[in-house]
């Protein structure tokens, strides 16, 4: 059986509630679909209409889509009844390979044919998750970046026994859905953005655990610095203006041999306690009071006049439902 078609997509089943299920859920009410959500928790489905409800003001000020209600969640009690009606599926589970194989066989059992499943999964490859799926062709990575409800970017890919077909209509949905996609040509461990970012992690851990900075100045670093241009264009095209009027050709001619220099350390530091309280101590100390919730919404705010500064609210290319 076919896939519903991207744009005909009217209900969506959201597996996992946590911090990134919850958020898929609140970006897909926001878009205007029916959304039908399970977890395993038995406190699930209170945690998760805090989340929307927590989430639903800056997605009010993105702008929400013609019909999109909070009203249009449901939450089941049972796996089953979650995706039996779906005409896409979003996993969302915690971090665990046994479990996401267990949990990806199951939904390929439960949901209707030909309709696609996508895990969340921030670094496992989809050939590694689909290995007891009685189906896996219509398995596929959608990893999205935190919170999912207002961070545009999702990376997809399939695994060795995923149909190409089903990766096109992956792409193809959530750009419908209002995401900004990357649709990989191959597997990678950590896909793309998170392995970058993975890098500066690193070597700010690095940096905390020698004393060469601290939280405070590591984050300030890049919110005052390349993050700003990093919000505009990536990486590989700041640094091709670095080159002036020659671009990238020049920028590898002049500082080409900078790479050889000691400016990073890739291995991971030993994360022992007492880089762990340093990182901790550092945090609260950039807190400044500031609880979680607050640092959120700030956050919130700040990425969306960002988005709407640089002409990029909405990151797919898909009208609004």
């Amino acid at each position: 059986m076919s896939p519903t078609p991207p744009e005909e997509v009217r209900r969506v089943a959201c597996v996992g509630a946590g911090v990134i299920g919850g958020g898929w859920v609140a970006h897909f009410l926001a878009r205007g679909y029916d959304v039908t959500a399970w977890d395993p928790a038995p406190d699930a489905e209170p945690k998760l209409r805090r989340l929307v409800d927590a989430a639903w003001p800056a997605l009010t000020r993105l702008g929400l889509a013609q019909g999109a209600s909070r009203d249009r969640l449901t939450v089941t009690p049972a796996l089953e009844p979650a995706v039996a009606e779906a005409q896409f599926v979003q996993e969302s589970a915690p971090e665990e390979l046994g479990l996401k194989r267990d949990l990806l066989a199951r939904l390929d059992a439960a949901a209707p044919p030909g309709v696609v499943i996508a895990s969340s999964t921030s670094g496992y490859p989809m050939t590694d998750m689909q290995t007891t799926a009685a189906d896996p062709s219509r398995l596929v990575v959608g990893h999205p970046f935190n919170p999912p409800y207002l961070i545009p970017l999702v990376e997809v890919v399939g695994g060795e026994k995923t149909d190409a077909a089903a990766v096109a209509w992956a792409s193809r949905f959530y750009e419908v859905a209002g995401k900004s996609v990357i649709t990989m040509d191959r597997e990678v461990p950590g896909f793309i953005a998170n392995r970058l970012q993975e890098a500066l992690w690193r070597e700010a851990l690095h940096m905390v655990a020698n004393g060469e900075a601290t939280v405070r100045d590591i984050d300030a670093s890049i919110t005052e610095g390349p993050g700003l241009r990093w919000a505009v264009m990536g990486p590989m095209l700041t640094f091709a203006l670095a080159g002036g009027e020659g671009g990238m050709a020049h920028m590898l001619d002049h500082f080409g041999p900078s790479l050889k220099a000691p400016w990073t350390r890739l291995d991971a530091p030993e994360l022992d306690r007492a880089l762990y309280d340093a990182v901790v101590a550092g945090c609260d100390d950039a807190a400044d009071g500031r609880t979680i919730a607050d640092l959120a919404a700030e956050r919130d705010r700040g990425v969306i006049d960002v988005l709407r500064a640089t002409g990029r609210l909405d990151g797919g290319k898909g009208e609004p439902r």
